[in-house]
């Protein structure tokens, strides 16, 4: 589905501006507060934006299946990432795209994520961090479900192994990767 690497993940206004003026399509949100959700995806839209919301990261909204019925329905983002099941299910109902975002710290973290997603059925799964390769590769195989990765991945050496490890995409506030990565269109 993507046609780039990266998707930039946005943390503050600057980032946002500086994403508008890139060839990238896609992007996410993040750390962003409820009165500001409306303005920045119209924003987005009009600047031919694909984003998708960290609906864990939003503040003065629950993460929950009622706020993310509300988000879908009034602010129609392209995609929901979330570490919450309901979360994830709502979004699909909705017909957004659907990122389940799992953090593997320890080999019951991956059974309990394997078993959620099962569950959920994502779109696509964050893997957080995303610099071990082996755990890119091995939820994968088990899921058979597309993986992003995301977390401490800093260098373009990490960004081109955990490609090679099977990953679609990688989400990163780091501008600099951004750059490096920039699809030329």
């Amino acid at each position: 589905m993507f046609n780039q690497q990266i998707l930039p993940a946005v943390r503050s206004m600057k980032d946002f501006d500086l994403l508008l003026r890139t060839n990238y399509t896609y992007g996410v949100f993040l750390d962003m507060h409820v009165g500001m959700l409306k303005s920045v995806f119209q924003y987005a839209k009009q600047a031919n934006k694909q984003m998708f919301l960290h609906m864990d990261l939003i503040h003065g909204l629950k993460s929950d299946e009622y706020a993310t019925e509300y988000v879908c329905q009034e602010i129609k983002p392209y995609g929901i990432i979330s570490t919450k099941g309901n979360v994830i299910i709502k979004a699909k109902q909705k017909g957004v795209y659907a990122i389940q975002r799992a953090f593997i710290i320890d080999s019951s973290a991956m059974e309990k994520s394997i078993k959620l997603v099962q569950k959920t059925e994502p779109h696509f799964i964050e893997v957080l961090p995303g610099v071990v390769p082996k755990v890119v590769q091995k939820l994968k195989q088990e899921t058979g479900i597309n993986i992003i990765a995301g977390g401490l991945i800093e260098t373009v050496e990490e960004v081109d192994a955990i490609l090679q490890a099977g990953a679609c995409a990688i989400t990163t506030s780091n501008v600099d990767l951004w750059k490096h990565f920039e699809p030329n269109y």
